[in-house]
C-alpha cells in the first residue's frame, strides 16, 4: 500500500511545475493593508488606509499617523487588517504607539502571517531597496468599489537605491528614491533579500519639476520602538548576496577546504613518507647487523669445527679411536653447523610493511551516528530570516534523528527530511550527508498555492516517528522526491552547518 501511495505521489508530482523562488515576493506576503473605518450610528463616515508589515505571526508594525483615527476614537473607529493572500480581512487592536518616531504596532487574532526579518546590518548610499505596500493612487486607478479596499491582494513593488540617512525631528530616516505615494504609509522599504530596512512614512512634494524623494523610519528607530513595546522579532546582520553570489562563496570555500585538507594530507604523506624511510635504514640496518653475526658466528663454528677435526685426526694418528671419533662427529657437526649458517644468512636488504595507507573498500558508507553539535558556516551560507545558533544533532540507526524525526536517503546519497507545516508558508529541507560532517537548512518561502500542492502531496504518506520498516522509508523517500518538485529551483535561504562528534550526554 505504502508503495502504491509513494507512486501516485510521483506521478502527481511531475505535473506540478516548479518556480523560481523570489525574496521579495516572500516579503511581500508578510505586507498587509492597514484599514480604519469611522462609524457614527452605525454609518460609515470615514475611511482611511495604510500598510503595515508582520514582525510576528499576529503582530503588525505600521505608521502612527496611519491608525491616528483608532487612537483618537477608539469608541467610533474600527481597526482592520487584510492581508496579501487568502479570502478574509480581520479585525485588529492597537498594541503600542509611538508619535514621536511615527511607529505603531497592531495585533490580529484569527490568522498568522508570514513574518519578515529587520535587517539590522549596514546599509550603504546606493544600494538597491525596494518599497512594498498599496499606494493610493494605483488604488484610484484600479478599485472599482470599497470591497477592493478589504479584499486581499498582492501589494505594489517599487524598486529605487538608498541615497542616504539623515535626521528629521530627531528621527533618524533613510532618504531614497523608490516610488510611494499615500498608502505606503506604514509599508516595508526592504534589501535585495526581502528584509525589513526601514518604513517608509513621508514623501516629499514634486513641485515646479523637483523630483520626489521618500522618507522611511531607519531599522535603528525600529528596532528601538519595539523594545519599547516588548515585541519580540527576527533580526539578522549578515549582508544580502544573491543565491548565486551565495553559491559562488560555498564553492570558493568548498576549494579552500579542499586545498586545506590536500595540504594536510600531504604533509600526513611526507610525514609517513620520512617515517618509512626511517623504518627502512633502520630495518636495513637491523639486517645487515644481523647478516654479519650471523657470518661471524658460522666462521666461529667452522673454525672451531676445523680445530677439533684437526684434533681428531690427532687422536686416529695416536691410535685413540675412541676419541678421534669423538672429535672428529664435533667437527664435522660444527663445519655443518657453519654451512647451514652461511647459507641461510639473512638478507643485506629488508622489506617493511606499509600500515600507513588504508585499505581500499568499495561498501557504501553507512550513516554516521552518534551525538554532534552543528556550527554555522557564514562562508558557505545564504542567510536571509533564521537565526544560526549551535545545533545539536543526535543520528541514530536507519537515520532517526534526535529520537523522533526519520530521514531518508535521497538519491545524492545525503539523508534528508521536508518538512511541511500547516501554520507556515516555509517549507524546510534538512539534510545530513553520511559523515554527519555537514548538516544542511535549506529554507522556501512560499505562496498559499505551492504551499497547498505541498500539504496535499505530504498527507499521501504520513510518518510521525522513526522506523526501521523499509517499505515506510522508501515511501517516505518518495514522497519528498514528489514536494522537492513543486519547491523552487533554488531556496530562499541556505545554512550549512559544520558538525563535530561530542561526548554522549
Amino acid at each position: 500500500m505504502t508503495r502504491l501511495l509513494a507512486f501516485l505521489l510521483a506521478l502527481f508530482a511531475v505535473t506540478l511545475p516548479a518556480h523560481a523562488a523570489d525574496d521579495i515576493s516572500a516579503a511581500s506576503r508578510s505586507v498587509v493593508r492597514v484599514v480604519t473605518v469611522a462609524m457614527v450610528d452605525g454609518e460609515v463616515v470615514g475611511f482611511g488606509h495604510g500598510s503595515g508589515i508582520a514582525i510576528s505571526p499576529t503582530r503588525i508594525v505600521t505608521n502612527a499617523h496611519v491608525v491616528e483615527s483608532a487612537v483618537k476614537y477608539p469608541g467610533n473607529v474600527a481597526l482592520g487588517v487584510v492581508p496579501s493572500e487568502g479570502q478574509k480581512s480581520y479585525a485588529a487592536k492597537l498594541i503600542a504607539v509611538d508619535t514621536n518616531r511615527d511607529l505603531a504596532l497592531i495585533e490580529i487574532s484569527e490568522a498568522r502571517l508570514p513574518v519578515a526579518a529587520v535587517y539590522t546590518g549596514p546599509l550603504d548610499s546606493g544600494a538597491d531597496i525596494v518599497a512594498l505596500g498599496y499606494p493610493g493612487n494605483v488604488d484610484l486607478a484600479t478599485a472599482r468599489s470599497a470591497a477592493d479596499y478589504i479584499t486581499p491582494r498582492t501589494p505594489v513593488r517599487s524598486d529605487g537605491n538608498l541615497s542616504n540617512t539623515q535626521t528629521v525631528d530627531g528621527v533618524a530616516m533613510l532618504v531614497h528614491t523608490a516610488k510611494i505615494s499615500r498608502g505606503n504609509s506604514g509599508g516595508p522599504l526592504v534589501d535585495q533579500c526581502g528584509r525589513i530596512v526601514g518604513i517608509n512614512t513621508a514623501i516629499t512634494r514634486a513641485d515646479d519639476g523637483d523630483s520626489p524623494f521618500a522618507f522611511a523610519i531607519s531599522t535603528r528607530e525600529l528596532t528601538r520602538f519595539l523594545a519599547d513595546a516588548g515585541q519580540q522579532y527576527g533580526s539578522i546582520g549578515t549582508p544580502c548576496l544573491s543565491m548565486a553570489e551565495a553559491d559562488a562563496r560555498d564553492r570558493a570555500a568548498l576549494d579552500a577546504d579542499a586545498r586545506k585538507a590536500a595540504e594536510a594530507n600531504a604533509a600526513k604523506e611526507q610525514a609517513a613518507a620520512l617515517d618509512r624511510q626511517l623504518k627502512q635504514a633502520r630495518a636495513e640496518e637491523e639486517a645487515l647487523d644481523a647478516r654479519e653475526n650471523r657470518i661471524a658466528l658460522a666462521g666461529v663454528l667452522f673454525v672451531i669445527g676445523a680445530l677439533s677435526a684437526g684434533a681428531g685426526l690427532m687422536f686416529y694418528n695416536q691410535k685413540n679411536m675412541r676419541n678421534a671419533k669423538i672429535a672428529g662427529g664435533i667437527g664435522a657437526v660444527l663445519i655443518l653447523a657453519a654451512a647451514v649458517l652461511f647459507v641461510t644468512r639473512p638478507d643485506a636488504h629488508a622489506e617493511i610493511k606499509d600500515d600507513t595507507r588504508p585499505p581500499a573498500t568499495t561498501e557504501t558508507p553507512k550513516l554516521a551516528s552518534g551525538q554532534f553539535l552543528c556550527t554555522i558556516r557564514p562562508d558557505r551560507s545564504r542567510i536571509t530570516v533564521s537565526a544560526t545558533t549551535d545545533v545539536p544533532v543526535k543520528i541514530g540507526a536507519n537515520g532517526c534523528v534526535n529520537d523522533r524525526t526519520q530521514y531518508a536517503q535521497g538519491s545524492d546519497g545525503h539523508w534528508q527530511r521536508i518538512l511541511v507545516p500547516n501554520d507556515e508558508a516555509t517549507v524546510t529541507v534538512a539534510s545530513l550527508d553520511p559523515t554527519g560532517k555537514e548538516y544542511r537548512v535549506d529554507r522556501y518561502l512560499l505562496d498559499a498555492d505551492t504551499m497547498t500542492k505541498a500539504r496535499e502531496i505530504r498527507a499521501g504518506v504520513t510518518l510521525k516517528s522513526c522506523t526501521a520498516d523499509a517499505d515506510a522509508l522508501a515511501g517516505l523517500a518518495t514522497q519528498q522526491e514528489a514536494i522537492r518538485s513543486v519547491l523552487p529551483a533554488s531556496p530562499n535561504e541556505r545554512l550549512v552547518y559544520q558538525c563535530q562528534k561530542t561526548a554522549a550526554p
